[in-house]
């Protein structure tokens, strides 16, 4: 059955304003029944977490429900969900806990295709322990994260690799699974940053050989909150820093302070819409969030393929890398302007991309561009339509013919 884009866009209330939202990878617009789940948690009796009284237990009820409703998302189980305010606080935290451990000529490995937020916190942590980084590096033509590299940087010393899932930069889909098994064969953890690819398929924590794997709500139609999620007997290894009378149990432990209840709600409402998006499939949740996300994706590819033909047939457009696979994200240069001079005259066009380096700060630093401004990008979800893809690719059109009388 061929996707439904507008009974998709008709959940997005966002959409009603009129811009074209082609920065997915920055964030998404948030679904109506995730607004009115907050809207709901925020208007009810909602204590702090307590079995004693009906609104501790409402929060209880919270927690819960997003616990679960990640853990069908990602094929985890929900003891084994921490809940966090962003995947940057959350892998930062891990980072601490892990590193404490670390002794001086303890190696990790990094990826340069990375976001910065599975980068900087492994460095930070392997310099405050006296431990080495070691980094795979991508091929500057293509984008892509070669697997055999892997087998070079990897050692007895090796505590950790971390390697993203999708490049929120070009779209690189490592092979994260061949990653992690070579990772795993020299006795390392691997932890794996979903942020970019859980929006875009189902998700299997246990298919991708992850021991760690974060994700952002608001990256899938949610609310500003995020998840790591690992075995519960992984995270029952681990010690972090905590208060003293906070709870010692997995995974409270690895959660500081009182959790924004109506968000949690809104996490949960996240995952069902999801699981909603093939309104044909049947099943447990879980099944339903595969069949859901695979529909969303397949027609998230159109959308690429005819956006990669557009931007081939611009001259003066140039795209960064040509991954074999990818999320459906390209980043581009115009000849003639600077990423962010392009970016304020497709905004001034109602066209809403991001631009810069999106905090892939390696892979901007390796190319090259970074002082140069980065790059544009636009990133599809599945609320984009071929029309926005073709509204695009006419601006840079227009802009690429005006560029002779534009400067910046």
């Amino acid at each position: 059955m061929p996707f439904d884009i507008a009974r998709t866009r008709a959940a997005y209330p966002a959409l009603a304003e009129g811009f074209v939202h082609l920065d997915g990878a920055g964030g998404t617009q948030t679904a109506a029944p995730v607004i009115d789940a907050v809207a709901d948690a925020m208007r009810a009796a909602v204590g702090n977490r307590s079995a004693a009284f009906a609104p501790g237990r409402r929060s209880l009820e919270m927690v819960a429900a997003a616990r679960a409703a990640v853990a069908d998302l990602l094929g985890a189980q929900p003891d084994g969900v921490v809940l966090g305010p962003s995947a940057t606080a959350l892998t930062y935290s891990l980072a601490r806990t892990l590193g404490a451990g670390w002794r001086p000529g303890d190696e990790v490995v990094l990826s340069r295709l990375d976001h910065d937020a599975n980068v900087r916190p492994w460095v930070q942590a392997a310099e405050a322990a006296g431990a080495t980084v070691r980094w795979a590096e991508f091929d500057r033509d293509t984008g892509e994260l070669p697997v055999d590299r892997y087998a070079d940087l990897l050692g007895e010393r090796t505590r950790l690799v971390a390697v993203t899932a999708g490049s929120n930069a070009i779209g690189t889909v490592p092979d994260v699974a061949a990653i992690a098994k070579t990772a795993h064969a020299a006795g390392a953890l691997v932890c794996v940053d979903g942020v970019h690819s859980v929006p875009h398929g189902p998700t299997d924590l246990a298919a991708l050989g992850a021991d760690f794997l974060v994700t952002s709500a608001y990256k899938w139609s949610g609310p500003h909150l995020a998840a790591m999620v690992a075995a519960p007997a992984t995270w029952e290894r681990l010690r972090p820093a905590k208060l003293l009378p906070s709870s010692d149990a997995v995974p409270d432990r690895f959660e500081y302070g009182t959790p924004s209840f109506p968000l949690l709600a809104g996490v949960a409402a996240a995952v069902d819409h999801l699981a909603g998006l093939d309104p044909s499939a049947t099943g447990s949740r879980r099944e339903r969030l595969r069949a859901g996300l695979a529909a969303a994706q397949a027609y998230e590819e159109a959308l690429l393929d005819r956006l990669l033909a557009g931007l081939a047939a611009l001259p003066a457009v140039r795209v960064l890398g040509s991954p074999a696979r990818r999320c459906p994200t390209v980043s581009f240069r115009l000849a003639g302007l600077s990423p962010q001079r392009t970016q304020e005259e497709l905004g001034a066009a109602g066209l809403c991309l991001s631009a810069g380096d999106y905090h892939a700060y390696e892979y901007f630093q390796a190319m090259g561009l970074r002082d140069s401004g980065g790059a544009v990008r636009a990133s599809i979800y599945h609320y984009n339509t071929a029309e926005e893809v073709d509204r695009l690719l006419a601006e840079l059109d227009r802009l690429a013919a005006d560029g002779g009388r534009m400067t910046g």
